[in-house]
């Protein structure tokens, strides 16, 4: 893989921004290899994507930050992210008992879809440890209880910053995380969930969603916060379902969906194709 750096981008809306981060690569002798971006009019903000190969460039990869900063940043009041391709994102997954997600990510990381390392598995049970020692993965075992939560989610930090992990991966993971745990990690703990339409939440979303006759159910990824469910939507998918479905139908095409559409959020997040604002995210796809 070449050498290149990203930037996402967004401010407030103004003439000139795409002249001006273009120019910013041209002068320093750096190759524009893709560019999208977007105003959201009601906003008036500017989003921007661009990256551009690093060889030949003429500021050091350590310096673009500040260079930046100084040359166009704080003119335009801009936030952004700087990341390089060079250097593979490490990524923790998140496990209970269900390990149809897990098998989905380490198959994909497996073939090369996903290039990333897999700094460790992180669960509150020991049913899917086997899976970990098959793909030669690190397996850590930190059960949780309401007396425990918090010393083991210390642990979990502790363990997850020492390995030099950038993001966590909840692969059907059946715990909450603590709102101080989700404020440590902001917009690098990604979640699935099934999202029928109607949604049904509890323990047997599969048996209220039979019950009811639903014709569409799905799946939500998204950003992890401190309020439940409510973080910036990353991926979602749905698939038609008919009365000659029963309950094990819905949980086979259910955890089908919930696959695909965790591996597509997770493929944006390794492809840096992600920009959070607010509670939205805009996903240059």
């Amino acid at each position: 893989m070449s050498d290149s750096a990203i930037l996402l981008i967004h401010c407030p809306d103004q003439a000139g921004l795409v002249a001006e981060v273009t120019e910013f690569v041209h002068k320093n002798r750096g190759n524009i290899l893709d560019l999208d971006q977007h105003v959201d009019r009601e906003l008036n903000h500017f989003f921007m994507r661009v990256e551009w190969d690093l060889e030949g460039f003429l500021i050091p990869r350590d310096k673009i930050n500040d260079y930046f900063d100084t040359l166009i940043g704080k003119t335009y009041t801009m936030k952004w992210q700087l990341h390089f391709t060079e250097r593979r994102p490490r990524m923790a997954i998140f496990v209970s008992k269900a390990s149809h997600c897990l098998y989905d990510l380490l198959q994909r990381h497996g073939t090369g879809e996903f290039d990333c390392e897999i700094t460790a598995i992180v669960s509150n049970h020991r049913q899917l440890e086997y899976i970990a020692e098959r793909f030669e993965i690190p397996f850590h075992y930190l059960p949780i209880t309401r007396a425990t939560k918090a010393d083991q989610e210390a642990r979990t930090d502790h363990l997850l910053r020492e390995l030099e992990t950038d993001f966590i991966v909840l692969a059907r993971y059946m715990q909450i995380l603590s709102d101080d745990f989700c404020r440590k990690w902001p917009h690098r703990i990604i979640n699935i969930h099934h999202s029928f339409l109607p949604a049904f939440k509890g323990a047997r979303p599969y048996h209220s969603a039979f019950e009811r006759g639903v014709k569409l159910i799905g799946a939500t990824s998204h950003y992890v916060t401190a309020d439940l469910d409510e973080g910036p939507i990353i991926a979602q998918a749905v698939e038609t379902v008919n009365h000659r479905h029963g309950i094990e139908d819905l949980k086979r095409i259910g955890k089908d969906v919930e696959k695909r559409v965790l591996s597509r959020a997770v493929y944006l997040q390794l492809q840096h194709l992600i920009l959070p604002f607010g509670n939205r995210t805009i996903i240059f796809n």
